[in-house]
């Protein structure tokens, strides 16, 4: 193996970025283009630039459902802020074996109940940042060459003081009430399936799941199921999906569609 083939497997970090800018933005590949320009090497990795604009609840969604599949210490590069140019912090997080740079605004929140992160500085440095910083692109400016040169060794320590309070986000949690549980939809995906706060730990000890009566908004249906397969086409399905949680489904259809449910909308879990 020749040196430049080993120096370049060594700096061959990757990289993943996560934004609200949209599919096709060119605010992407100027984030891409800088740390492109500061490693050459670095694998990049797009998570999602569909997260609706200035959806911090759903930013954090996405980053507790994907980061955590990746190989350790890569660096996950968080950019949705809508108070960029503000007082608020851009912060540089370890948590897990996991490594993360976003707005302290939340969007790390749901990582961070689940985990509790083992280092969290607020990016002061400015050194490792580009030398002019606008107002309005700070995924550019800040995270982009910080995360590129944390590809390339940088000790984070380098980069800023420890920071304690931290901004919180209000997540909606479920509701144990006598025998029912209540949650609500949080997400909806590309297939249109509904994604709620509930648990598969939360249903986990109750009466067979043949007997669940499941409610969302003025639907029902009965039985929670392992696979969208074992209803009918044009059947509503409840099931606990890929990512841990209870979700409802109308196999081979659309069910934000068809039911015309959106994000917020009750559900509840009853057995009878």
């Amino acid at each position: 193996m020749t040196a430049f083939v080993k120096n370049w497997l060594e700096f061959m970090s990757i990289i993943t970025l996560t934004t609200d800018f949209g599919t096709g933005s060119p605010y992407v590949a100027a984030m891409k283009g800088v740390i492109l320009s500061i490693n050459p090497a670095a694998m990049i990795v797009d998570i999602s630039h569909a997260v609706d604009a200035q959806d911090i609840a759903r930013g954090a969604l996405v980053l507790e459902d994907t980061t955590l599949w990746f190989p350790d210490d890569t660096i996950h590069v968080a950019a949705v802020d809508p108070g960029v140019g503000t007082e608020r912090a851009i912060l540089y997080a370890r948590i897990g074996s996991q490594q993360y740079i976003a707005p302290d605004n939340g969007l790390l929140g749901r990582l961070m109940a689940r985990t509790l992160p083992s280092m969290v500085l607020r990016l002061t440095e400015r050194e490792y940042w580009l030398p002019e910083v606008s107002h309005t692109f700070h995924g550019r400016d800040i995270m982009a060459p910080v995360a590129a040169r944390l590809s390339l060794g940088l000790d984070p320590r380098q980069l800023g003081p420890v920071v304690g309070q931290l901004a919180q986000l209000d997540l909606p949690q479920p509701q144990v009430v006598g025998e029912n549980i209540r949650g609500e939809v949080i997400s909806i995906d590309s297939f249109g399936n509904l994604i709620t706060n509930i648990s598969g730990d939360l249903l986990a000890g109750k009466p067979n799941d043949s007997r669940a009566c499941i409610v969302c908004g003025i639907y029902e249906t009965f039985g929670i199921y392992q696979t969208y397969g074992e209803q009918a086409p044009g059947m509503l399905v409840a099931l606990i999906g890929s990512s841990g949680r209870l979700e409802l489904a109308v196999v081979r259809d659309n069910a934000a569609a068809r039911l015309g449910v959106s994000i917020g909308t009750p559900v509840v879990v009853a057995w009878e």
